[in-house]
């Protein structure tokens, strides 16, 4: 009995300290489990989802960074033209008399200002009308003594009127042709005090008649023109402006003080707008349709007048948040754009989830699905190559 007793008690023993082992064992491995969960917890945490690129890789990638802004999505007019300038803003420089060209003072795409000499021009002709000025204002001069003679001895009563006459008459012919040559000299830009004052030009200067940039240089040195040829075209390019065609059918959709936005086929990435100030009221016949003038409000670049141009009217004034199509980035079903925030001298990009409507052009309007910061600014391309990075990151680190 005691013996049976004493093995009873070891068998309890033993089976006290498997039931104790088992519990530490479980206990352990739980905390194990704990501790892996709030480690991976932690890991998952730290793991932020966004893409770093270096002041190098900013510049490489050409990247675009700026607010979103409310932008016209829907109800336009499709219209092309090209840019022109008003005519009373380019000039064509002709001369009044057959000359040589002695000098050219500018070239193609100089600069000038109104009155400048772009050029000098000599011949024996402008010399002879300096010589017909003098000889004719030196008669003049002549006729107008014997005139004031004459008047003095007719008041008088001692002259008789008929030779008073003749010398009133004589002495206004005179001073007509001296006038006459003179207005001549002024449009040969020669001053007539000095041709009076004994002083014959050999040549005289062309002046541009307005502010504005050398379009065409269509002489040579040496080269005799004639009378009303062109010899330069003068535009002041300030005044350049968008012209638009908008067909038959448009027309009525069409007024004055609507927005344009527009791209210059030399540049296609370049947006510019404008606004519409004068609406043409005849039409084109080939094709059917009206010329739309609209002011640049932005310009910016080398416009030149007669560069084709591609533009858009709008129509209605349904504004909504919009970003071009090449700062959009898909996941699947889901699209992302990109926040975008500067950390010393690198960028990190970081992807925000939103929904898009209908292209519109290059544009996509959007919404978001987490309220932004007003001021937050993204990536507005590469939205593609983001992603894809971000996805690389992602697929190291899971390794």
């Amino acid at each position: 009995m005691k013996n049976l007793s004493k093995y009873t008690v070891i068998g309890l023993l033993v089976m006290l300290l498997g039931l104790t082992s088992c519990g530490d064992s479980k206990s352990e491995s739980a905390e194990n489990n704990k501790g892996n969960s709030e480690t991976e917890e932690a890991h998952t945490e730290g793991e932020a989802e966004e893409v770093m690129l270096t002041a190098k890789q900013f510049d490489a990638l050409q990247m675009k960074i700026d607010t979103l802004q409310m932008r016209n999505m829907s109800g336009y007019v499709e219209a092309n033209g090209q840019l022109e300038v008003p005519p009373q803003n380019e000039a064509t420089i002709t001369t009044v008399v057959g000359a040589n060209v002695v000098s050219i003072e500018v070239i193609e795409g100089d600069k000038v200002n109104k009155g400048q000499t772009v050029a000098y021009l000599s011949h024996p002709n402008i010399i002879q009308k300096q010589t017909d000025y003098l000889n004719a204002f030196s008669n003049s001069q002549f006729l107008k003594k014997e005139y004031e003679r004459q008047k003095t001895l007719y008041d008088a009563g001692v002259g008789s009127g008929a030779n008073f006459q003749k010398a009133e008459a004589e002495y206004q012919a005179s001073r007509s042709m001296a006038k006459g040559l003179e207005a001549q000299l002024q449009q040969l830009n020669v001053s007539a005090s000095g041709v009076r004052n004994g002083t014959i030009y050999q040549r005289v200067a062309l002046r541009s008649p307005i502010e504005g940039f050398v379009q065409k240089v269509e002489v040579k040195t040496g080269q005799y023109v004639e009378p009303q040829t062109d010899l330069m075209e003068i535009v002041d390019t300030h005044h350049v402006h968008a012209d638009l065609m908008v067909f038959e059918k448009d027309v009525y959709r069409v007024k004055e003080g609507q927005k344009v936005t527009f791209n210059v086929q030399s540049n296609q990435g370049q947006e510019l707008t404008a606004e519409i100030y004068s609406v043409g009221k005849t039409f084109e016949q080939n094709p059917k349709a009206i010329h739309v003038h609209a002011e640049i409000e932005n310009k910016e670049g080398n416009l030149i007048p007669g560069m084709y141009i591609q533009g858009r009217i709008q129509t209605d004034n349904n504004k909504t948040l919009a970003i071009p199509e090449s700062a959009l980035a898909a996941d699947g079903n889901r699209f992302f754009v990109f926040l975008a925030e500067k950390e010393g001298n690198d960028w990190a990009f970081t992807p925000n989830e939103i929904t898009k409507g209908a292209k519109d052009g290059e544009w996509i309007p959007i919404d978001f699905l987490t309220e932004q910061k007003s001021n937050a600014k993204y990536a507005l391309n590469n939205g593609y190559y983001l992603m894809a990075e971000m996805k690389k990151g992602e697929a190291e680190h899971s390794h």
